[in-house]
This record gives C-alpha cells, sequence and structure tokens, in this order.
C-alpha cells in the first residue's frame, strides 16, 4: 500500500455518531410502544424484512409473539434505570437459528441490540466468583495487577489494560506494536475494526439514542489507534464504585465475534473488583 492509500484510508469519512453499527450485529431503534423507528440496513438477515419495511410499524409484526412478550417483561423490569438488559439464546422468527438480545431505554427510547447466540449458557458468570475470591488476600499494585490478569482470564483476550485514576495495570499475551490507549469514542464492543460499518435507516434523525448502542461503528480515530495498537477487537469495561472509578480494556489480535454474556459476565467482575478496590482504600485510607 502506498502513502497515498495509507491518508485515504486514514481520512475514511465515518459520519456522525449513532449512524452506523457493526456488521456483526443488528439494530433497532424502537418508541416506547414498541414502534419500529430506527433499523439497521442488515437488519433483513435477521427479521426477513427489509429495513424499510419496518419504519413506523410495531416490532410485532415481524417477531414471534412469545419471544416479544418475554422481552417486554424483561424490559418492564429495567423501566427507570440506566442499566442494559440482556436475553440470551431467543428465537425472534422462524428462522432456527437463536440471537443473544440487549437493551437499553436511552432519551425516552427503547434500544435493541442482536447477535448471533454465543451459546455460552452460564459458563462467563459461573467463573467470575471464583476470580474475584483469588483477589482477597491482595492489596495495591498487586490488587490491580490481579485484576488485569483475572480480566484476561475470563474474557480470553490478548491483552488487558486496567487504568483507576493514576494507576495502571496490564496483563498480555506476547507484545502488541504499541501501548494500549482508550479512545473516548471507542464503543463498548468491537468484534472487527477491519469490517465495513452498516448505515441506520433513516439517517438523518434529530433525535436518537443509537450513538448509546453497544456495538456501534468506532469512530475514524478510535479505528485509526486501534489499527496502530495491531488490535482488531476490544472490550471497554468501565467500573464505578462511591468514589472508585476506572475502566478495563480488552485487546485482541484477531476479531472476535461479539459476546453479550461474555461482556456482561465482564462488567459484573468490574463491579465486583471495584467493590474490593474501594474495601482495600479504606484499610489503607
Amino acid at each position: 500500500m502506498d502513502t497515498a492509500d495509507e491518508l485515504e484510508m486514514v481520512a475514511e469519512p465515518q459520519g456522525k455518531p449513532g449512524t452506523s453499527v457493526q456488521p456483526a450485529g443488528f439494530l433497532l431503534e424502537l418508541s416506547l410502544d414498541w414502534i419500529v423507528l430506527r433499523a439497521s440496513e442488515n437488519i433483513h438477515q435477521l427479521l426477513g424484512e427489509s429495513h424499510v419495511t419496518l419504519i413506523e410499524e410495531p416490532l410485532g409484526r415481524f417477531v414471534h409473539a412469545q419471544a416479544l412478550h418475554d422481552l417486554r417483561n424483561l424490559f418492564s423490569r429495567l423501566s427507570g434505570t440506566t442499566g442494559i438488559g440482556r436475553a440470551y439464546a431467543i428465537r425472534l422468527t422462524d428462522d432456527p437459528d437463536l440471537v443473544d438480545v440487549a437493551f437499553q431505554l436511552k432519551g425516552g427510547r427503547v434500544l435493541l441490540e442482536a447477535v448471533p447466540s454465543a451459546g455460552c449458557f452460564g459458563e462467563c458468570f459461573g467463573s467470575v466468583g471464583g476470580l474475584i475470591a483469588g483477589l482477597s488476600n491482595a492489596t495495591g499494585q498487586t490488587l490491580l495487577d490481579g485484576g488485569a490478569r483475572r480480566m484476561r482470564a475470563l474474557t480470553g483476550y490478548d491483552r488487558v489494560t486496567l487504568t483507576c485514576g493514576d494507576h495502571r495495570a496490564a496483563s498480555s499475551r506476547g507484545v502488541f506494536a504499541a501501548p494500549a490507549t482508550l479512545p473516548n469514542d471507542l464503543p463498548p464492543i468491537v468484534s472487527d475494526a477491519g469490517a465495513e460499518r452498516v448505515s441506520l435507516f433513516p439517517a438523518d434523525v434529530d433525535e436518537t439514542s443509537a450513538e448509546q448502542a453497544l456495538m456501534g461503528s468506532p469512530g475514524g480515530s478510535a479505528l485509526q489507534a486501534l489499527r496502530n495498537q495491531g488490535v482488531k477487537g476490544c472490550l471497554r469495561v468501565p467500573f464505578s464504585v462511591d468514589d472508585v472509578t476506572g475502566e478495563f480494556r480488552c485487546d485482541s489480535r484477531t476479531a472476535r465475534n461479539p459476546s453479550f454474556e461474555l461482556h456482561a459476565a465482564a462488567e459484573l467482575f468490574a463491579q465486583l473488583f471495584a467493590m474490593r478496590l474501594e474495601l482495600d482504600n479504606l484499610k489503607n485510607g
């Protein structure tokens, strides 16, 4: 690749946040009555209908009644919170393939994302307790180093970098092209930094919650930062308990299939780790 090609790749337009998603997932933006307001242009692969057809129609027209009932019940328990609801191994249509679903309530809208089911069925969550228990006697930098190592064991990523205030710890399998940085516009899950983005329809809307998507398309600067580090896939897992705030960043040299269950387990580990950090601060403060 010559210099002109490299400059063209870096300068490739990425669009505004909330206008595209990664092709490994599907996105629907719904009203509180579950009317489809926006859809990713690959949604036909999930629901068998064009993204144009779905707009201003009730989601119930396109998914099984039982699946819709279960998702709306789960959503009713989530309402009023800032959390993410997840459901695993869901059959939305007559297609035999199962999907994992994540949804959030953002700006008065329901943001629903789906990815092919990873089929972990509790394996990720089952290991969190033991990993945290192994940190019971650790303090200070040893605690931070242990947290990074255990997050890498949980996720299976090649490198985990932990930042907490001015403190930092890392655990890595092999050497990366460059040290880890944390671009502010990186979404929580990046499946493949080299994949083409998928636009949302309609594209030009004044109100949207899609920029909060777990699998939104990374901005150009974030993609370039990943390329510079030799990273294809990553997870961002922030944590916050009282005065303890920080973030785990998990990097992979190869593309990774997205897993909402693994991401949820990583969030649980991060929050329990934050509580362990808080206890350590109180003990040594």
